[in-house]
């Protein structure tokens, strides 16, 4: 009986382990396959895109065709707002300004001498020019008054009576004229005279404000805070004002915040929206990431802006043109070809930025 109990032992052990192997076989059968869970891609939207200043290329020309005098910057240089950057040569503007001053000061003197009339001088002598006149005329009255008695009481003959009476009508058209001359001096100025003066002075006043305007104009001043980006023309290089052929003498740009045009193709236009995440990899950069946003979306379709000279590129196809605002700090070359990846979804971010690409 001793002998039979390891052998009852070993037989029910095996009859368990098969048991049990026949339930886990039953069990894995029974359970439905379970599917793969998969990870959605972030949907991106790619284009290629140029580097460029927040304020864009500002390209500085003269407004007069002239040689340079001096350029006061140089490339890379930071500039502030009101800053003379460029000098012309300028000395016949600053002569007819300095004509002009002296006209203006001309004019308002002939102003005031309208004005104020006669100087008190001219005034006195105007009427000491009448009380001569008047103490002449009646003079001339009593000699005349006295020689016509004499000739009324036959002392003289009537030709010399009537000489005392024309020289007494001298004398009195002289006194009324030296009234008329006083009067003329002593009066105040008329208002057409006035008015025809301060015309004078302010014609003369428009024509400084024209020739100071002009020699400001060889004064070129920076429009902006921002970097001297390119640096066109040098002291003593001539430049021209033309409407056809432009002739920049800097290229300036705010530089603080740098932005990508992008070109978003026509089939992608549907899911660009202002507000977007995005970022753009260069090939000098490796595989890092400048992040940023959209901050304007087109509103019409142009040809492409930026070439990827890739044999395979189509280059009919119409583009929207995209600006993406970079994060603040982000540093990258002026003018840079990047390629540009847009988030279509917010929610999809995060994979974007956990992603390599």
């Amino acid at each position: 009986m001793k002998n039979r109990s390891p052998l009852i032992i070993a037989a029910l052990a095996i009859v368990l382990t098969v048991s049990l192997a026949l339930y886990s076989t039953r069990s894995r059968a029974e359970r439905p396959p379970q599917t793969p869970v998969k990870v959605a891609s972030p949907e991106l939207i790619a284009g290629p895109g140029r580097v460029e200043p927040v304020s864009e290329d500002i390209k500085i020309g003269s407004e007069l065709s002239g040689k340079l005098r001096s350029v006061n910057v140089e490339e890379g240089d930071s500039v502030r707002k009101g800053q003379v950057l460029v000098v012309l040569e300028n000395d016949d503007y600053r002569a007819e300004v300095l004509s002009a001053e002296a006209e203006v000061r001309a004019k308002q003197a002939t102003l005031r001498k309208v004005i104020n009339g006669a100087r008190p001088q001219e005034r006195s002598q105007a009427l000491s020019t009448v009380e001569a006149a008047q103490a002449v005329m009646e003079n001339a009255k009593a000699e005349a008054d006295r020689h016509q008695k004499l000739f009324a009481a036959g002392v003289i003959s009537q030709e010399e009576a009537e000489r005392y009476s024309r020289e007494y009508d001298v004398a009195s058209a002289q006194y009324r004229e030296a009234v008329q001359r006083h009067s003329l001096v002593d009066d105040r100025a008329r208002e057409e005279d006035i008015a025809f003066a301060q015309a004078d002075l302010g014609l003369a006043q428009a024509r400084l404000e024209d020739a100071r305007a002009k020699y400001e104009k060889t004064r070129i001043k920076c429009p902006i805070n921002g970097t001297v980006l390119r640096k066109h023309h040098r002291s003593g290089e001539s430049v021209s004002n033309s409407s056809t052929v432009p002739d920049p003498i800097l290229t300036i740009g705010d530089t603080n915040v740098l932005r990508v045009r992008v070109d978003v193709d026509e089939t992608d236009v549907n899911k660009v929206r202002v507000g977007q995440k995005a970022f753009v990899t260069a090939d000098a950069f490796g595989a890092h990431k400048f992040w940023g946003r959209v901050v304007r979306v087109g509103e019409l379709l142009g040809p492409k802006n930026v070439r990827t000279d890739e044999p395979t590129e189509r280059v009919d196809r119409k583009i929207l043109e995209t600006l993406v605002e970079l994060d603040p700090g982000e540093q990258l070359p002026m003018g840079l070809r990047v390629d540009a990846y847009i988030v279509s979804g917010n929610g999809q971010v995060a994979q974007a930025q956990a992603m390599g690409r």
